[in-house]
Order: structure tokens, then sequence, then C-alpha cells
């Protein structure tokens, strides 16, 4: 027997988490079972407890889309790792337990001089900067990226990733801690997330922003429309504040702009050989120290009620993950 903080029933202020003591067999051929050690805290975690993410596991379920730990059983046929391996473990549901069985192919080595915390801190935020920057949004060195949201997981790691690719590097994040934060980590502007607009322009020229990364939506976006570049591209991440904005298309029409949808995992599914090569290429950024995630906190497994309460209220810069 393991723990898991199981999900009995959808709630919306994520009272039904509750510690269990659970049963999980021996892994199948080509799955292996894994001895969790930290797992991350995301936004879609949250969603799920309240039945709002378009993923909906069956109940019950335990929440946790990635995390890092050790090989302790492979089923047959299994040639990606071995016992006693650490590795990253990426799931769409069940990290926030101390033992998970998973498909071999959703787990890879842990980078070398990575520990656990960080291990289950990186992979999602900068897979999903990846292939928003690089991918869709096709960021050149000397561009403008405009970041909001910054402070944030995926936020943070744009933030990082566009540094490391030669950009420009505005930023934008709701308090003033935060916003030094981001100062001290690289950002080469730092604004808050009303108003930025004209700050924008003047840095710019009145040309705004090559690319504009936004995770937030709702009046973010409404205010992005209003100073992004000619030719510009406009990453719709998530919606963090709630409202799932709209654009008139005479918008981009007349300022030459285009909105591009980012949803990371998909683009792997649709392009499996690029998805290969993006997250080759994080990995090695990661074992090779060029890219930094920031693990604000971390918290016992039993406590993370308390982790995605920091997540929802907004307390969190960079990520927050739980330890088991």
């Amino acid at each position: 027997m393991s723990r898991a903080l199981i999900v009995d029933a959808l709630s919306e202020d994520l009272s039904t988490l509750r510690m269990r003591d659970v049963s999980v067999g021996a892994p199948k051929a080509g799955e292996v079972k894994i001895r969790l050690r930290a797992a991350s805290v995301n936004f879609p975690d949250i969603l799920m407890v309240q039945g709002k993410y378009q993923l909906k596991p069956d109940l019950p379920f335990s929440p946790g889309m990635e995390g890092s730990g050790d090989v302790v059983a492979a089923g047959e046929g299994v040639t990606r790792v071995k016992l006693d391996d650490r590795v990253v473990v990426g799931a769409r549901f069940g990290c926030y337990a101390e033992e998970i069985v998973v498909p071999e192919q959703t787990v890879r080595a842990l980078p070398a001089g990575m520990d656990y915390a960080h291990g289950a801190a990186y992979p999602a935020a900068y897979l999903t900067a990846y292939v928003a920057l690089v991918r869709r949004g096709e960021l050149q060195r000397g561009e403008t990226l405009l970041v909001h949201g910054a402070a944030g997981g995926v936020g943070l790691a744009a933030v990082d990733v566009g540094k490391l690719l030669g950009a420009r590097v505005i930023a934008t994040a709701s308090t003033e801690e935060k916003r030094a934060f981001l100062k001290s980590y690289g950002a080469d502007h730092v604004f808050a997330p009303s108003g930025f607009r004209e700050d924008v322009k003047a840095l710019t020229n009145g040309r705004g922003a090559d690319l504009i990364y936004d995770p937030v939506g709702g009046d973010v976006f409404d205010e992005s429309v209003r100073c992004i570049a000619f030719n510009g591209r406009l990453l719709v991440i998530g919606f963090t504040s709630g409202r799932i904005p709209s654009v008139n298309v005479n918008m981009p029409l007349i300022k030459g702009f285009s909105v591009v949808g980012v949803r990371a995992g998909e683009y792997g599914r649709q392009f499996p050989e690029r998805g290969a090569e993006n997250i080759r290429t994080i990995d090695a950024w990661a074992a090779e120290g060029k890219i930094r995630p920031h693990v604000c906190a971390q918290i016992p497994l039993e406590r993370a009620p308390e982790a995605l309460r920091m997540l929802q209220e907004r307390r969190v810069i960079g990520k927050v993950v739980l330890t088991m």
C-alpha cells in the first residue's frame, strides 16, 4: 500500500481532496512503476478538481500531471529505463501519489545534476514555453517579447527561454514582489498587468511587441491587441484570469498580426518527430544548466490542498512542488 491524494467528488473550493491508502499493482508489459519523490503543482490540476478542465478523469482520481522519482519495477519489454533510474514522469493525472504505474514512453531520465524538486518543476512549463516561442511564435534573436503572468510557472519559463534565445523581454506581473523578482531574474523591463500598452509602445518607438505570450487572457489580452507590432504574433496559452477574450477580426486585419493557439502536448501528438525534438531540447538545456526552473516552495504531499490554494490565490512565484 502507498499513499495518494484522492478526489472523491468534484469541488469548486478543493475541499474534496483526501489522503488515502491505495494499492498500486505491478506494471504490465511496457509499463514502469515509479516511487515518486516530487510532483509539480499546475493550474490544470485545480481545474480538474473543479471539473472545468477539458480532460475529466473518472472519479475517484489523483491529480498531478508531472513528477520525478525512482524506477522500482519494470514490466516485460521495457528498454528505456531500468531499476533505480532517477526519472521524470509525465502523466495526464495521477502524480499526487507516492507511487504510480505509467507507460514507459512517458518516462525519461532526470537531467544530470538536477534534484527531484526541480526535475518535477521544469517539464510542462518549459515545453510550453519552447513550443510557444520556437514552434508557434518563431521568435527571432533581437525581437521584443512581451510575457504576461511572467512570475507564474509557464510565464517564468517563457522569460527564461526568451532570454536564452536572444529576445528583449518585457514582463508583466501583478505585485511589486513579483515584479522585483522578475527584474532580478533577468527580464529587461517589468510592468504591472494593466496600463502596459503605452510603456511597450514607448520602449519600441511606437512599433509594439513582436511576440506576446499570454497565459492570462481577459483584459490583458484586450490590451495586448493595442500594443502588438505589425506582423506580430499573439500567443494564446491559457486563461488564468477566468475570462476567455475575443477579438474583432478587423484588428488583426488592420494591424497585420496573428493570433496563435498553443497546446504543447497536442503539438507533440500531432507532430511526433518534432515533439520528441522539443523534449530533447529542453532536457539538454536543463542538463547543461541553460534554463533555471524556480521552485518557490516545497510542501509535503499531505498538505497538497494548501499548495493548490497558493497557486489559486496567485501567491506562487515560479513553481510550487509537492514532496513525498
